[in-house]
């Protein structure tokens, strides 16, 4: 966060990542768009607009799209650092990757879902953008082999996450627009640099899904 006025809010408030929506010493994680309405007291239906078996399909597509745009970045602009943001190329689009396997992991091997499980940093031997694509190779071909385990399984029930308890459906959806976001974001580096992206997402890649036309905030 660039704002540094913002931090302090933050810090006041005793939040410790983002996104949060507050209401003077009251706040609220803003990972799960059911926990922001209650919070807002907005009258407004919540949930999942995608199925499981649709979140994953549209997952697979997102991370192949995603293992494509990373392979187009020139590998002398990884350590550059993003607009306003202390992260630099090769952390987001390793981030990209990294939130699935936080996610399997937590599918995987039980436990709850920490916030420094997303933000692992990429190893030191990931120093190209190939070396990334081919994490996120790895990554979707779990995620294919997780989903053909748990396709009839049920995703109701509650799981529990740094930002509180949520549904496993919930969870999943974050993790796909999650990843889809920073896609997009890859899709814009390219466009910035003269890199004409290869099929990025597009709208109806992303419908269904808590997005708007957005791709940077203004922190």
């Amino acid at each position: 966060m660039a704002d540094e006025g913002g931090l302090d809010e933050l810090r006041r408030l005793g939040a410790r990542s983002v996104p949060v929506v507050s209401r003077g010493d009251r706040f609220v994680f803003a990972q799960v768009i059911r926990d922001v309405v209650e919070f807002l007291g907005l009258d407004e239906s919540t949930g999942p607009a995608l199925s499981p078996a649709e979140l994953h399909d549209r997952y697979d597509d997102i991370l192949a799209t995603a293992i494509r745009l990373v392979s187009q970045v020139p590998d002398d602009r990884l350590e550059r650092q993003l607009p306003k943001r202390p992260r630099s190329y090769r952390v987001l689009m390793h981030h990209i990757f990294q939130i699935p396997t936080a996610y399997l992991d937590m599918e995987e091997h039980g436990g709850t879902l920490v916030y420094a499980s997303l933000v692992v940093p990429p190893s030191t031997e990931m120093r190209t953008s190939a070396a990334i694509a081919d994490f996120g190779v790895a990554v979707r071909a779990r995620l294919n082999a997780w989903w053909t385990r748990v396709a009839n399984e049920d995703f109701g029930r509650a799981v529990p996450t740094y930002f509180g308890e949520t549904s496993r459906h919930e969870m999943f959806e974050r993790t796909v627009w999650h990843s889809a976001q920073h896609t997009r974001q890859i899709a814009s580096l390219l466009e910035q640099a003269g890199i004409a992206p290869e099929r990025p997402l597009g709208p109806e890649d992303i419908r269904g899904l808590p997005l708007t036309d957005k791709i940077w905030d203004d922190a």
